[in-house]
């Protein structure tokens, strides 16, 4: 057997020795263990992009990939190796169904940095329009801080200029009517210089006369106000030029920019379903190999050597059980029957110091003269 099929027999998990036994296994478990591989040097990749795009380092991003493809490789080996086929095909669905979710998920986590990588040019055009929209967003925020300051200075001149428009308008009215008095096109219809006309051209010049102390106040305190707008533009212009301009190209923006593509995007959509569904598909495999196999002589070999083992091990612990419920037992019952021989012991002997002391009564008969017996006599009884 060469080298590279034990490498993938160890990749799939399964154990050599019993496989021995039964070469007709060898070729499905080394493809089993070739699918686990290769999803172990994709997530190698994936993980690598992902942190490339997060450290900007090649060297940051072959070690965590490595690390991350190394894990995925060894929990891809533990997920197939943990399966057994039992024979039943419920029994082997309801012990594949945990792997098989944990298979997705790790599909899942595994397919999303080889998509951004996939729709790599796509994602930059879009992040140079996600760029500009937060940018605006910016200086949209910092003007709004001045915005009510410019309102009302912009209030106050169109404010001043509307007096200004208004006084010019009454100005030109009475010129009008004092020119019209003048040539006869209007007011008596008399061409003269006459009186009224005096009179007309003398509320002219007085209109005229407000209107240049109107321009004379008003100007400068419009000319004032611009000024300030001009500093406030120039304030804003110049908060906004401190801004840090820096690409917008994190992880989270480009997954959100492959959101707003597949959202707005139909073949995107399906496409990114596809490449999913791809790496779902590769990550399953294994696991459906053994789900819909079966049961080959590997199988049975590996059930007869397990099934020797705890047979074995139920020998052990039944001896050891037993041995300990014998013990258990002696031990009870001997006590017991010492216990029992020692109160047999202590009534004999009881027994014998109660009679002979019966017998020293009687060979001491009491003198009734004497009253009672004495409390010696009492205690001696009770010895």
């Amino acid at each position: 057997m060469s080298q590279l099929k034990k490498f993938l027999l160890f990749c799939s998990g399964v154990d050599q020795n019993i496989l021995e036994k039964c070469p007709s296994d060898a070729n499905k478990y080394a493809g089993i263990g070739a699918t686990v591989l290769f999803t172990g040097i994709l997530a190698f990749f994936s993980a690598g992009y992902a942190l490339f795009t997060v450290f900007d380092s090649w060297l940051a991003a072959v070690a965590f990939g490595l690390v991350w493809g190394l894990m995925i490789f060894n929990l891809d080996r533990y997920i197939v190796l943990s399966m057994k086929c039992y024979g039943s095909r419920w029994r082997d669905f309801g012990v594949a169904l945990p792997r098989l979710v944990l298979a997705v998920f790790l599909a899942i986590v595994i397919s999303k940095p080889l998509e951004l990588k996939i729709f790599d040019k796509e994602i930059d055009a879009q992040l140079i329009q996600m760029e500009q929209e937060v940018f605006k967003k910016q200086e949209d925020l910092v003007k709004a801080r001045y915005e009510s300051q410019i309102a009302d200075y912009q209030s106050q001149i169109a404010s001043l200029k509307a007096e200004i428009v208004e006084k010019t308008r009454v100005r030109d009215t009475l010129a009008l009517m004092a020119l019209q008095e003048a040539d006869g096109t209007g007011g008596s219809k008399k061409k003269n210089l006459g009186p009224i006309y005096q009179a007309k051209k003398a509320e002219a010049d007085n209109a005229q006369e407000e209107l240049d102390h109107l321009l004379a106040a008003n100007l400068p305190s419009v000319q004032v106000k611009e000024e300030e707008i001009k500093k406030i533009e120039a304030a804003i212009a110049s908060e906004i030029a401190t801004f840090d301009r820096k690409k917008y190209n994190g992880l989270a923006a480009q997954i959100e920019a492959l959101e707003q593509l597949t959202m707005n995007s139909q073949a995107i959509f399906f496409a990114n379903i596809f490449i999913m569904l791809l790496l779902i598909s590769i990550e399953t495999a294994p696991i459906f190999v053994k789900l819909i196999s079966y049961r080959s002589p590997y199988d049975f070999l590996l059930h007869e050597h397990e099934h020797e083992f705890q047979m074995t091990e139920l020998e052990k612990t039944t001896l050891l059980s037993n041995l300990v419920k014998n013990k258990l037992q002696y031990d009870t019952e001997v006590g017991t029957h010492l216990n029992n021989a020692k109160i047999a012991a202590e009534k004999e002997i009881i027994d014998h110091q109660m009679k002979k002391k019966v017998e020293q009564l009687k060979e001491q008969p009491i003198n009734w003269g004497d009253g009672l017996p004495g409390k010696s006599m009492l205690y001696a009884l009770s010895e």
